[in-house]
């Protein structure tokens, strides 16, 4: 699988700046402005007020920093942390303005990557002690792949490919738009990718086990079981008895995971994990 990215800096301090730009325009955090003292000093703490798992704490750090250079952040916990309701995840200090005209943006971001996170050690939990592995997938929020995925991560779960450009994955669109579809289209885009990218994995999407047998003749690295029962799964695994990496995906519920990883498949994808998330509550308190 796609190795766990790195928070990455660059676009993150991209997505800060148009957040921030949206919340103040030109005119600034108006309410703030007009009754707080512009030298007044305070501290704030964020509490869960969930229990759920952190992720995003660099990220709200970057945030104050991005309004107030002089405040003063502090983790309590580590992302990656299961938290109870009630523990105070960081504090802040600096100026009672810059405090306010951070919060909600530095909010937005953690209390989203947090639910990401929880929902992420949810499925991988469900595993139980199999070895199936829960994938991402590319079903994120436009712009946050990386935030989402690196929550993914340190929920649990696993990073599928993280783009279009790290493994070449062959569905049945591309092979009906090369005139790839019908007897051999697996075998044909199979050899067409790997003469093109040999440096790359391939998965081949399968929603038949004839396109399985015929995807695991290719020697194909990876083959997605598309919307498949778990009988059919289950034949498959038996198929292809480890010559290529199975990956369950489609109608995959929270449920159907402990049934679906005694199978025996390697790996399960969990769209839900990025597109379907509840934001963690969590909240700033001033003292």
């Amino acid at each position: 699988m796609s190795t766990t990215p790195e928070l990455d800096i660059q676009r993150l301090n991209i997505l800060i700046k148009l957040a921030i730009e949206e919340d103040v325009l030109e005119v600034g955090d108006t309410t703030s402005l007009s009754v707080i003292p512009n030298d007044v000093e305070a501290t704030a703490t964020f509490k869960a007020k969930d229990n759920c798992v952190i992720a995003g704490l660099k990220v709200a750090e970057q945030v104050f920093n991005f309004v107030d250079s002089k405040i003063k952040f502090k983790a309590l916990v580590n992302d990656g942390d299961f938290v109870e309701y009630g523990t105070i995840i960081a504090e802040m200090k600096g100026n009672a303005q810059s405090l306010l005209t951070g919060e909600r943006t530095a909010l937005n971001f953690i209390q989203r990557l947090s639910g990401v996170a929880t929902a992420s050690k949810k499925y991988a939990d469900a595993t139980g002690d199999s070895k199936t592995v829960i994938l991402d997938t590319r079903k994120t929020t436009p712009g946050w792949r990386n935030l989402e995925k690196y929550a993914v991560a340190v929920g649990g779960s696993v990073n599928h490919r993280i783009g279009l450009y790290d493994r070449v994955m062959i569905k049945d669109n591309h092979r009906a738009l090369a005139g790839l579809e019908g007897e051999g289209g697996i075998t044909r885009s199979v050899e067409r990718a790997r003469t093109m990218f040999p440096n790359l994995e391939v998965e081949v999407e399968a929603d038949t086990l004839e396109e399985v047998a015929e995807a695991l003749k290719t020697k194909a690295d990876y083959i997605l079981l598309d919307n498949m029962t778990n009988e059919q799964m289950s034949e498959a695994v038996a198929m292809s008895n480890g010559t290529s990496k199975l990956e369950a995906s489609g109608g995959i519920t929270i449920e159907r995971i402990p049934s679906i990883a005694k199978i025996g498949v390697d790996f399960i994808s969990v769209g839900a994990l990025t597109h379907s998330v509840i934001s963690s509550d969590i909240s700033m308190e001033i003292k």
